[in-house]
């Protein structure tokens, strides 16, 4: 079991899972929990933090969260919405601001305060509310100001209470990380000492004790998140471990070979399916996205179960779900609006009466990869651009047929061979290409063409949470567009996509 050390109430804010994020950069464990699901409280529990809003701590959106539990016995740190709901309830003054704080602030004055250890004069720090903290109770100190904000932060007498009005998890908060060192070190007194060793070490021992000699079943993507749970569930429980790998014919060209033979380097028992017609028979007239989803999860699961059932004794199914999918599973105000049905086993469980296991579901995306390296798997597979589990099936809008397919593929391999190729392919988080529901006049040699169009797309990002458009060379894209025209039978014009995300998102469909 984890130790975990910090527990973070989330009030709503988007900045929250930066949080956890840059607590887990110090070494220290850390969960986030909705306020409206406060936990009990172990001995594992070690400080709390509370996180920022969208809402106002006057509005009455939000539940009062009894802290008699934490006040005074837990090192507490409110952070924002934090910090105006500590003061508000203890008396204090929070009213609208006149002019909307949001943006880049200096510290002009600072208090001598260990949370503060380290920290200049004229420090940036990122502002992003509302609401202003105007009068503070007696037995609190103001310890930080800026000169549009005078309880820029405070803290509470005789007891280890701190609360800032600035976001120190963003990066725009220059001194951000030492101020949560600072909180982490020398006011909770935490060792910081959670590492992708320390995480494998007590998950092999937890997935040891949990599965004992039971069997297990995996699907694989040739992705991070799966192969990492698929090599630390072989490290705990060896070969009672299967993991089945469905080529649903929307990989991309010559994948399905690639990612087996990988998988065969690693020692794993991997079985692998050819169901390219039954995934494209079925998607066969179908144009909406959340319908191609939606059938293309529906026949994995049947695949799934066909090659499942041939196996003996199976009790449980492992996923690799990551930490994200589970904050985003419970939110404040209740379950996410749906932007797009995730792709998993969903359904499995129930009718194959099977438990779930999933190794990796505290995980960030970037800790995923530090585990797999700890564990020893390839770069190849590591620093491998996410895929959509739908695959190419949202990469091509409108119906999907064997010719489209075949074509995406083509130019598909072109554009992430070049970035490889270029040296480019580890600077960009995701890419891929589009095949697009139009045609376009053009001309090769002497003849008028009247062919399909492909629109490549490339993103930074550290989880995908946020994103924006990769700014690849010019003559880079120049290439890229040249050798597929001139290579893709069927393609004969090339654009890139310069949106973000928000508001768009990474995938199109």
């Amino acid at each position: 079991m984890n130790p975990l050390q910090i527990l973070i109430l989330d009030f709503g804010s988007q900045y929250t899972q930066l949080i956890a994020r840059r607590l887990r950069e110090l070494n220290v464990y850390s969960e986030i929990y909705p306020c409206t699901h406060l936990p009990e409280l172990d001995e594992s529990v070690k400080a709390v933090i509370l996180s920022g809003s969208p809402y106002s701590v006057n509005d009455g959106l939000l539940p009062d969260v009894d802290l008699t539990n934490i006040r005074g016995k837990y090192p507490l740190l409110g952070v924002c919405y934090g910090a105006q709901y500590l003061a508000k309830v203890n008396g204090g003054k929070v009213t609208p601001s006149k002019i909307r704080e949001y943006g880049r602030a200096h510290l002009n004055t600072i208090q001598d305060s260990v949370l503060f250890k380290g920290i200049s004069l004229g420090s940036q720090v990122w502002m992003s509310h509302g609401d202003t903290i105007t009068n503070v109770p007696e037995h609190f100190t103001v310890i930080a100001g800026t000169e549009d904000v005078a309880v820029a932060a405070f803290k509470i007498a005789d007891e280890p209470t701190y609360a800032i009005q600035f976001h120190p998890e963003v990066t725009h908060s220059t001194d951000g990380k030492t101020i949560l060192h600072n909180f982490v070190k020398e006011i909770a007194g935490l060792s910081q000492n959670w590492t992708p060793v320390h995480f494998i070490e007590n998950t092999t021992t937890e997935l040891q004790s949990k599965l004992g000699n039971d069997k297990v079943i995996l699907g694989l993507s040739g992705g991070v998140d799966s192969s990492v749970a698929a090599v630390l569930l072989h490290k705990a429980i060896g070969d009672n471990l299967t993991g089945i790998f469905i080529d649903n014919g929307l990989l991309r060209k010559d994948e399905f070979a690639q990612v087996l033979d990988a998988y065969k380097g690693m020692g794993l028992n991997v079985i692998g399916v050819d169901a390219k017609e039954q995934f494209l028979s079925q998607l066969q007239g179908v144009t909406d996205p959340e319908q191609k989803r939606k059938t293309i999860g529906r026949v994995f699961i049947e695949v799934f179960d066909q090659e499942a059932q041939k196996l003996q004794g199976v009790k449980w199914l492992a996923q690799g779900t990551i930490y994200p999918d589970v904050i985003e599973s419970v939110s404040v105000k209740g379950p996410s609006a749906t932007i797009k049905s995730h792709h998993n086993v969903g359904g499995l469980p129930e009718k194959m009466n099977l438990k779930v296991v999933e190794p990796l579901r505290m995980l960030f995306k970037d800790e995923v990869r530090a585990v797999g390296t700890a564990l020893g798997i390839s770069e190849v597979i590591l620093k491998r651009h996410p895929f959509p589990g739908p695959g190419l099936s949202i990469r091509i809008l409108g119906e999907i047929t064997p010719e489209k397919v075949s074509i995406l593929q083509e130019a598909d391999a072109i554009f992430i061979g070049e970035l490889k190729a270029q040296g480019l392919y580890d600077k960009v988080w995701q890419a891929g290409a589009i095949f697009l529901p139009v045609q376009s006049v053009g001309v090769m040699g002497d003849e008028r063409t009247y062919e399909h169009v492909v629109c490549l797309r490339a993103v930074s990002s550290v989880d995908g949470m946020t994103a924006d458009w990769s700014h690849l060379p010019h003559t880079f894209l120049a290439e890229v567009s040249n050798k597929i025209i001139n290579r893709v039978k069927g393609i004969n014009r090339v654009v890139y996509d310069i949106s973000s995300k928000p508001p768009a998102t990474i995938e199109w469909e």
